[in-house]
């Protein structure tokens, strides 16, 4: 049944108000350092796809999708491979394109839409571990591209259970959202960021000689008067995947669309408070499939939701909630 409700979940005393929750993790967590095992996965078009194992061969597999500029490595990836590991599933962080420490061979990345490369980690798993369960869990930008790819799949979809937090449901609303108060601060920081990669990943294809490749990248011309992510998409996105204009970038990419085509258990889990977004990005009731589980909490950040009652001992509900779940669809199959 679809259902829309809130969880058990509580912010720290100690971390209030959504931008604490936001932050706290990669400005203060010292996460775990799991001992990933790293492979490199061949894509259809030459290209590669790093992929991060950890757990025992023989258990069910979690694909785990990382948000914008995050990589295998940022925090919440790397607390809840580490708490799934010791719970005895076994995890596999995926890279975007060019986010696993390297930069890629084409000038092909990955954006809010993008649903291919996951497919096709979903297809190269199927053929080479056709007896183990598989479910997915998204963040931010990954919790999207998992979204959507379940609604393009409907019943093809090859995993068993999903789950997404923090998701930028309608991205036309994220992004003027980013525009506003203290999130022009994450505005700004992503915006750099990504402006770098492109500058690092076309020098990096000028050294290979793959010029042909690097010239996509020097046509969008000079990036750093780009001040929005509107600006952004329209004059980098757009232009690089085939997309008219931004609008028609945040319209056909955009998972709320896709809600009431999936066919797979999944939960979708957004706060309230997310500064990353506004309550009007949310669905209505009429929107979820009976397959989906919205769980909307009234604090929690953009994929923060820490809990703890004692200062500088926190707890990190999403990796206690994921598993359960997971945990709880896997025995009911």
């Amino acid at each position: 049944m679809a259902s829309m409700a809130g969880h058990d979940f509580k912010a720290a005393w100690w971390i209030p108000g959504p931008h604490l929750q936001t932050l706290w993790q990669p400005l203060f967590r010292r996460e775990p350092r799991p001992a990933v095992e790293r492979e490199s996965l061949r894509t259809p078009d030459g290209d590669f796809i790093d992929l991060d194992w950890l757990g025992p061969d023989d258990q069910p597999i979690v694909v785990l999708l990382h948000g914008l500029s995050g990589s295998s490595r940022s925090p919440y990836i790397r607390g809840l491979q580490h708490r799934m590991a010791a719970l005895g599933w076994r995890t596999l962080a995926m890279n975007f394109r060019g986010c696993g420490g390297r930069p890629n061979l084409t000038w092909r990345s990955y954006h809010s839409g993008e649903t291919r490369d996951f497919d096709w980690v979903i297809k190269s798993l199927r053929g080479r571990y056709p007896d183990q369960p598989v479910t997915a869990v998204g963040f931010s930008l990954g919790g999207n591209v998992l979204l959507k790819w379940l609604g393009e799949q409907g019943a093809r979809a090859d995993l068993k259970a999903a789950v997404a937090v923090s998701v930028p449901l309608r991205l036309d609303l994220c992004a003027k959202r980013l525009n506003r108060g203290l999130s022009r601060l994450y505005r700004d920081r992503l915006l750099h960021e990504l402006k770098g990669y492109v500058a690092d990943k076309c020098q990096h294809l000028q050294s290979l000689g793959r010029d042909e490749e690097a010239r996509r990248l020097v046509d969008l011309g000079d990036l750093s008067p780009i001040r929005t992510f509107r600006e952004y998409d329209d004059r980098v996105v757009a232009r690089l995947y085939g997309f008219r204009d931004a609008e028609d970038y945040y319209d056909q990419s955009s998972s709320r669309q896709f809600l009431n085509r999936i066919r797979r258990p999944t939960l979708l889990i957004q706060a309230h408070d997310d500064p990353f977004m506004t309550p009007e990005a949310l669905p209505a009731a009429s929107e979820l499939s009976p397959c989906v589980q919205l769980e909307v909490t009234r604090t929690g950040g953009h994929v923060g939701f820490v809990s703890g009652r004692r200062p500088w001992r926190p707890d990190y509900w999403l990796e206690r909630r994921i598993p359960e779940y997971l945990s709880q669809v896997m025995a009911a199959a």
